[in-house]
């Protein structure tokens, strides 16, 4: 049996082939469609077994539709076993679904209604969902979503202090990279390796979220209602007063509608580390422009690590102290000097990060769990990789063997 899984971003579109097997399923065939809309659009697709990787080629991809049809040919051309489910990933299942499901039309009209939560990711996810069920119309299709795994979290972390009648219509903090945090420990477990007690996980990339857990459960995480709070991000501001929404919404123009949408699209796509910068979305290029003297990089990437390195002292002081740390996403996992940053902050709660480790090109092929702190560190920093792919094939395997996901 082969289950395709699809994980698509507001502008990507990542996917993979993977096997069934007894323990967990292995990844076969991997792709990914990038700058969906950008009028330079990508798209790379390689065989795993096979270590040389064809470049990227330029394809045309405007919107969803098209880009998921880039896939769903790769996915169907000779030589490639044949699908027999698929599974996605969705950022927010809104506040009627509250487990990874089986897609049916009454799914698919509660996805509907959880636009209103996710603007920035859900909307492109559906359509992507409808179309490739018409693709192949003949096998199950399951999604998943990336709050289940924060439904440990305790009511008091989740209840903002609104009144009830807008709690009763699902308005919380969900929490989200769930499927992330999920893999991380997953991947600690099946290496036999003992399950810190008192964990944090700084999933950083383009979105960046901290998360708290106690023996790999999640009792608390830095994102709420939406994936638009927390720390900052390449594009999102992370965590706001609420009054300076209500400020941006006075001081634009236009119609009521208009400045709505203004604001909404400040917020997402208009924020954060790109906006303190005055760079493109991206942390290398922002890094080099630092060190080449440019004060507004700098200041985005100060402002950056200290909100991660606050989020993470306040996780400490939330769980007791910190048995463990660990880095994940684009940047938590390549960007050597960003984990540098945020710990040197963070020497009094006893931590201590091993140079030569943090800085090494190159790490053992045995184990995608390398730590990188002293031996004395009374926390273990950890870097290892987000297996999102893997966790959503996990999780579809379990569903159509009629066994309850783990989360």
């Amino acid at each position: 049996m082969h289950l395709l899984v699809i994980n698509s971003g507001s502008s990507s579109i990542k996917f993979s082939v993977f096997a069934a097997a007894n323990k967990t399923p292995q990844s076969r065939y991997e792709g990914e469609v990038s700058g969906i809309g950008s009028g330079h659009a990508t798209f790379a697709f390689h065989n795993i077994a096979h270590p040389d990787r064809k470049p990227a080629t330029a394809v045309k991809a405007d919107d969803p539709i098209k880009a998921i049809g880039k896939v769903v040919d790769a996915v169907s051309a000779p030589g490639i076993p044949a699908i027999d489910t698929v599974g996605y990933r969705v950022v927010h299942p809104g506040a009627k679904l509250d487990r990874h499901v089986r897609i049916t039309d009454e799914v698919l009209r509660d996805l509907d209604e959880a636009v209103i939560f996710a603007p920035l990711h859900d909307p492109s996810a559906i359509k992507i969902i409808r179309e490739t069920m018409k693709r192949f119309p003949n096998v199950p299709h399951f999604a998943c979503f990336d709050t289940v795994f924060h439904h440990t979290m305790p009511e008091v972390a989740t209840a903002y202090a609104i009144p009830d009648k807008y709690r009763a219509q699902g308005v919380r903090r969900y929490g989200f990279h769930g499927l992330s945090c999920e893999s991380i420990v997953e991947q600690i477990r099946t290496a036999n390796e003992p399950i810190p007690h008192r964990m944090v996980i700084a999933h950083l990339g383009s979105g960046c979220s901290v998360t708290a857990l106690i023996d790999g459960a999640s009792v608390d995480t830095s994102m709420g209602l939406t994936p638009t709070g927390g720390v900052v991000m390449g594009t999102r501001p992370g965590d706001l007063d609420p009054g300076l929404v209500l400020y941006l919404l006075r001081a634009m123009t236009g119609d009521r509608t208009q400045a709505f949408s203004a604001v909404e699209t400040l917020l997402n796509h208009d924020s954060g580390i790109a906006a303190l910068s005055g760079l493109p979305n991206d942390m290398r290029s922002t890094r080099e422009a630092a060190a080449s003297g440019n004060p507004r990089a700098q200041f985005a990437i100060d402002v950056f690590t200290r909100s991660v390195r606050k989020t993470i002292g306040s996780f400490s002081w939330l769980l007791g102290g910190l048995d463990a740390i660990v880095f994940t996403g684009g940047i938590g996992e390549h960007d050597a000097r960003s984990r540098d940053e945020i710990v040197s902050g963070l020497n009094t709660l006893g931590v201590q990060m091993d140079p030569v480790l943090n800085n090494a090109e190159k790490r053992s092929a045995q184990s995608d769990i390398h730590c990188i702190s002293v031996s004395e560190s009374k926390t273990r920093i950890l870097l290892i990789p987000a297996k999102e792919d893997w966790m959503i094939a996990t999780h579809v395997q379990h569903m159509l063997s009629n066994e309850r996901p783990r989360f």
